[in-house]
């Protein structure tokens, strides 16, 4: 059986990842356009950097949770296909082999000149920290306003799919949102999150709990 699964910041917040805003709509403090815009990075791009190397240190500090596991198992029977929102590796930590970042990697860098120019990074990033071609490096995250490279990719693995695993995600943001559209008929869909933001019906069963009780529960039903 061929499976989707879409997977946002529920997932990775019980890893202890905290989830993209806080109510108050910062993000560690900081208003999200200073921190991940073209924009912001082109107007302090020290705050920029330091804002990720944070971040870079605490994914570095944390594991892969019951829920991360139970999906790379569902691998053993199934071609599993795993389109995260999620900048984190906690899916491939756990052990997936298919995952498409629509938002990039928070592991990785790339060249300010050439996006294609990207390098694995694990420690700080500092201005002055070039590329081959000596520009400087970014993080290799996708910003507000710019183009989610890999979404038609994700849109072909939804069309494909034989039923569809979503959690941790409101389905609420785009372009990720309408990936859903592009779902068979016939597709069986499964929701996990603990405040649902759909119905169940005859085609969407809903597990409104959070991702290590609700995940491990699908990919029981499934295999």
């Amino acid at each position: 059986m061929k499976i989707a699964v879409l997977t946002g910041a529920g997932v990775s917040a019980e890893s202890g990842i905290k989830t993209f805003r806080d109510s108050d709509g910062l993000w560690e403090g900081h208003d999200v356009m200073e921190v991940a815009s073209p924009e912001g990075f082109a107007q302090n791009p020290e705050v920029v950097l330091d804002f990720y190397n944070q971040r870079r240190k605490q994914l570095l500090s944390v594991q892969p949770n019951t829920a991360h596991y139970a999906l790379a198992d569902l691998e053993d029977k199934h071609n599993v296909t795993i389109i995260t929102q999620n900048v984190d590796d906690l899916h491939e930590r756990a052990g997936s082999k298919n995952v498409i970042h629509l938002h990039g990697e928070l592991l990785k860098v790339r060249s300010t000149f050439d996006e294609d120019l990207i390098l694995d990074w694990k420690e700080d990033l500092y201005l002055g920290d070039v590329c081959e071609n000596n520009h400087q490096l970014r993080p290799h995250i996708v910003w507000f306003g710019e183009m989610v490279p890999m979404i038609e990719v994700a849109a072909e693995v939804v069309e494909k799919a034989d039923a569809i695993i979503i959690v941790g995600t409101s389905m609420q943001v785009y372009p990720a949102a309408g990936l859903i559209q592009y779902a068979k008929p016939d597709a069986q869909i499964y929701f996990v999150d603990p405040k649902p933001s759909i119905s169940e019906s005859k085609k969407i069963m809903v597990f409104a709990e959070k991702a290590s009780i609700g995940v491990p529960k699908v990919v029981e039903l499934l295999n």
